[in-house]
Parts: C-alpha cells; sequence; structure tokens
C-alpha cells in the first residue's frame, strides 16, 4: 500500500480525523500566536472554509477578495504542503500569485518538481460545501502531489 493510499479517508470516516485536515487545523493554529484561539474547537476554525450554496450566491459574482479570503487559500495550500511532506518526507512548497481581482495560479514545488498546479478564479467565492467536502478536496490534492512525487523521485528529492 503506498503512501497515497493511506490518504484517503474511509466514507464513514471523521473528516476532521483527516491528515489533510490536521495539517490545517495546525497551520491554523499557527498563526494564532497569543492563544486567543485555544479554547476554540476545531469545528469552528475551519468553519470560515465552509461557503453553503445560499452564501455563495450571497458573493457579488465580480468583486475583489479581501485578505482574509486570501489567507485562506494560502492556508489550504500550505496545508497540502504539509500533508504531502508528512507522507513522503519531502518538502513541498506552495508559491501562489493572484492579481487584485482574484485570478491566478498556485504550484506546490517539491525539490525540482511542480507536483500541483491549480488555476484559480474567482477567488472572493473560496469556500466549500461541507467539511466533507473540504476534506475530500484538500485530500484529493494532496494524493496527485504524493502520485507526483512518487513518480518522479529524482526530481522530487534533487
Amino acid at each position: 500500500m503506498s503512501d497515497a493510499e493511506t490518504l484517503a479517508p474511509t466514507p464513514a470516516a471523521d473528516p476532521l480525523r483527516t491528515p489533510f485536515l490536521q495539517c490545517l487545523i495546525g497551520r491554523i493554529r499557527a498563526e494564532d500566536s497569543y492563544g486567543a484561539w485555544e479554547k476554540r474547537s476545531d469545528e469552528s476554525l475551519l468553519a470560515e472554509y465552509v461557503v453553503t450554496k445560499e452564501q455563495r450566491r450571497a458573493i457579488p459574482i465580480i468583486s475583489d477578495p479581501d485578505p482574509e479570503v486570501i489567507a485562506r487559500v494560502e492556508q489550504f495550500y500550505q496545508a497540502v504542503g504539509l500533508a504531502v511532506e508528512r507522507a513522503t518526507r519531502v518538502m513541498a512548497t506552495p508559491m501562489m500569485k493572484m492579481s487584485h481581482e482574484g485570478f491566478g495560479r498556485v504550484v506546490l514545488i517539491a525539490g525540482r518538481l511542480v507536483v500541483l498546479a491549480r488555476s484559480l478564479r474567482d477567488v472572493h467565492r473560496f469556500g466549500f460545501d461541507s467539511l466533507e467536502k473540504l476534506a475530500a478536496e484538500g485530500t484529493k490534492a494532496v494524493e496527485q502531489a504524493v502520485a507526483m512525487i512518487e513518480a518522479h523521485p529524482e526530481l522530487a528529492r534533487g
């Protein structure tokens, strides 16, 4: 069984127990240098990542993303990189470039290899329908990156 296969949660599993969400929660808590979020539950920390269809409809179609949304996108991909590193022992670093209008690109680089590349659009509406969807999308990104590292280990470790 490869490391990528161990990343996928079972259907009945608690999404908060997935390796990806554990990394994301860790990244969020790491930003709390004064301990203000110490007593907050993991679910409440992840609540900003859940954007229901009704909430998404209320967000204008065209708008500039605010810094908090951009920070959430960055944290998401930092957590992907951290989960990839935990699964492969290869450091994976995200690099994000975005216009003020919320369009851009994020790449995850391991060694000399781009292990994940995503186009970003409508970042001001960034979010997932549920914690399960958040866990699934993060896990999927991690699995893709791990598969790329496994396919090209000499570049990823170089």
